[in-house]
């Protein structure tokens, strides 16, 4: 590891630290969060956004932790995908930590499969080409947009935290009557079976990460900040 590789890492670990001591020493309980709320508030959840949107429940960093205990339910739509993926694991443990043993956490987010297969072609004319160049390129930067998952990707992470069982699930479907019609953000079309949107949702403790996301995901991390 570089000496900029280990600077990075121990800014990391710093910047959590205030949080750390707070969600050790003031945690509350709460029985459903939404993270990444925005302003599309859902009744009967604890709201969580970085911004003090109306109806926000709680102003929040969740990048640096998450001062709660006891939850069963914890809900994000079109939210991981705007974490740089470092944070986002960290948030994907904390929400194991939090959560009950019974919890459940629903995760919808832009399916990278989908993207390539409906922004790019191997044979195309010279003004697809540059078409969809921007496209993709579009796909992973716009919105502010840090990291795109495919199912496997997704569901390997998320047993990486700690999660045991993934289930995918249809838009506004869940085999629990509080994750159902969740879902707010507008849809994009489909390209046949393959689904524009990944939706899954994690239970379950003692997951580990699978063997084939070690080393594509330390050459990630390590050449992720190289400039």
């Amino acid at each position: 590891m570089s000496k900029r590789e280990k600077l990075q890492r121990a800014w990391r670990v710093a910047r959590r630290y205030p949080m750390t001591l707070r969600r050790t020493l003031h945690s509350s309980r709460a029985q459903r969060l939404h993270i990444g709320s925005g302003p599309e508030i859902l009744p009967g959840w604890v709201n969580i956004d970085n911004r003090r949107y109306k109806g926000v429940d709680k102003v929040l960093d969740v990048t640096r932790g998450l001062p709660f205990k006891d939850v069963q339910f914890v809900f994000a739509e079109h939210f991981i995908e705007h974490l740089d993926f470092r944070d986002a694991f960290f948030l994907l443990q904390e929400c194991r930590r939090i959560m009950r043993d019974d919890g459940v956490l629903r995760l919808s987010t832009p399916n990278l499969d989908w993207v390539w297969a409906t922004h790019y072609k191997t044979i195309m004319t010279t003004e697809e080409q540059v078409l969809a160049c921007f496209a993709l390129n579009r796909a992973f930067r716009g919105w502010g947009h840090q990291f795109l998952y495919n199912e496997e990707t997704l569901s390997s992470v998320l047993r990486a935290a700690g999660f045991s069982t993934i289930v995918r699930c249809a838009y506004g479907e869940s085999s629990h009557p509080e994750l159902q019609h969740l879902e707010r953000h507008e849809r994009a079309a489909d390209l046949g079976d393959l689904s524009h949107i990944l939706i899954v949702e994690a239970s379950g403790r003692g997951g580990e990460a699978p063997p084939h996301l070690t080393e594509p995901r330390a050459f990630y991390e390590r050449d992720v900040d190289v400039r």
